[in-house]
């Protein structure tokens, strides 16, 4: 274990679960899970915070499994993800005239021509999230993913700009705080997961990663090595649970268990002399529910949240030009049976499922790996981009701190075999990183807090 780098934790919340998960990396540049703690989510519906109090005590449940799986954690600051409907995504071009031509192009100038694109003219009561660089110009030479150290006399970019609504960041920051914490950043749900689950191949063949929460749908893409869109779609797991629910006739925790049990997202796939047998309500009969009744109803939502992927590559001209790297599904709905046939069906794309492993250490235990967990694997994985990018601004007292026994899988050899492997993927890692990441810009926070939130 590297113990001079810093511990950095992922808040993922969630409309069905909240997670938080602390982590740091290796000599090999793979990430050590630290802690690990997990929460049923109440209070949050669609991706956005409705309810404080309810998510306040999910968030602070989370924390207390995370400290009890390794008591030496002291967590103080945290990344967040942000999703919900009310996140939208824009294009725009900014350009500026140097004033030193005679000089190379420094990080300084790129950094003005990032914050003028903060004053572009967004709707009352939303707020921009991001500002995201996709390739520069310099003069008459396009397509440049770095400037630094080109001269010219006018240099600028196209930009991604990601918007969310005011009062939804809000909730989000008052939960994150009255649970006793600081809001490092917030980092959009689609980008986190794609850091997750992408290598550098991934993004130089184009891909688009598919995020199936529990209340939205995340999804990513990325086109030639740059990020060409995000969108959020208001459905997933809980959609297709309160289908199952509503066309049945049967309890929700009765629909959920159907869908993780029995659930196929192709109704040609389930057997049409298969039913399972519901137990009756106060005295009632038994119901007997069809197996392919069931994998109907998930066919009809999955296909639908499958058809509005289809319409965002539509949107930015990638349906009919193939993206090599096909679909890459993750989250929690992600593990539904024949999912990727319905998506390669659907979308005409190859697809896989996509797990946070790309950057994980071995010996970590097995439900770390689950597409779940993307986002919040992700969320880590920004804050390292931060600190290896910015590392003046990180000024915590490294503690040495062992990965606990309880986050184990086995013991890994990590003689000679992982060194050359992981070195790999660290080269690797920093470059596809900060290839899309870099745009993202500390200090969001202070733009939200307003005189009465501090009374509160």
């Amino acid at each position: 274990m590297n113990q001079e780098q810093p511990i950095i934790v992922g808040l993922d919340i969630g409309t069905t679960k909240i997670a938080a998960i602390a982590g740091r990396k290796n000599e090999y540049g793979k990430l050590e899970i630290l802690g690990f703690g997990r929460a049923n989510s109440n209070g949050v519906q669609h991706g956005m915070v409705l309810n404080i109090d309810q998510t306040i005590k999910a968030i602070e449940l989370a924390l207390k499994n995370c400290y009890e799986s390794n008591p030496n954690l002291q967590i103080g600051e945290v990344y967040v993800g942000i999703a919900g409907h009310h996140i939208k995504s824009l294009q725009t071009r900014g350009d500026i005239v140097r004033q030193n031509i005679e000089e190379e192009i420094r990080q300084e100038e790129i950094d003005r021509l990032v914050a003028d694109q903060y004053r572009t003219y967004i709707p009352a009561g939303d707020q921009i999230i991001d500002v995201i660089p996709q390739e520069f110009t310099v003069d008459n030479f396009q397509n440049i993913p770095n400037p630094i150290g080109y001269s010219g006399v006018k240099v600028g970019a196209n930009f991604h700009i990601i918007t969310g609504d005011k009062n939804a960041i809000r909730n989000i920051n008052r939960s994150v705080d009255k649970a006793g914490l600081k809001t490092k950043d917030l980092v959009l749900q689609p980008l986190a997961s794609a850091a997750a689950v992408m290598c550098d191949q991934d993004l130089e063949a184009g891909v688009a990663i598919v995020d199936i929460g529990g209340g939205t749908t995340d999804l990513a893409v990325f086109y030639e090595g740059i990020l060409k869109h995000t969108a959020v779609i208001p459905f997933g797991g809980e959609n297709i649970t309160n289908d199952i629910k509503n066309g049945l006739g049967v309890l929700k925790t009765q629909a959920e268990q159907m869908k993780i049990q029995f659930g196929s997202a192709l109704s040609d796939e389930a057997k049409s002399n298969a039913f399972i047998t519901i137990p009756g309500l106060r005295g009632m009969a038994p119901k007997e529910i069809s197996v392919k009744n069931l994998a109907g109803i998930i066919q009809a939502r999955m296909s639908e949240i499958m058809d509005f992927v289809t319409y965002h590559l539509k949107q930015v001209g990638l349906d009919t030009r193939m993206l090599n790297g096909g679909v890459i599904l993750t989250g929690g709905g992600s593990q539904l049976k024949h999912l990727i046939q319905l998506t390669e069906y659907v979308t005409g794309l190859n697809a896989r499922i996509g797990y946070p492993n790309e950057h994980l250490a071995g010996g970590h235990i097995e439900e770390l790996a689950k597409p779940m967990y993307s986002t919040c694997i992700g969320l880590i994985l920004k804050g390292y981009n931060d600190y290896e990018n910015k590392t003046k601004q990180f000024e915590e007292q490294f503690k040495k701190i062992e990965v606990p026994g309880s986050l184990k899988n086995q013991p890994v050899d990590e003689t000679i075999a992982p060194v050359e492997d992981s070195s790999v993927v660290k080269v690797k890692q920093r470059k596809s990183l900060k290839t899309f990441m870099d745009g993202f810009k500390n200090g969001l926070i202070d733009l939200f807090k307003e005189e009465e939130d501090a009374k509160l």
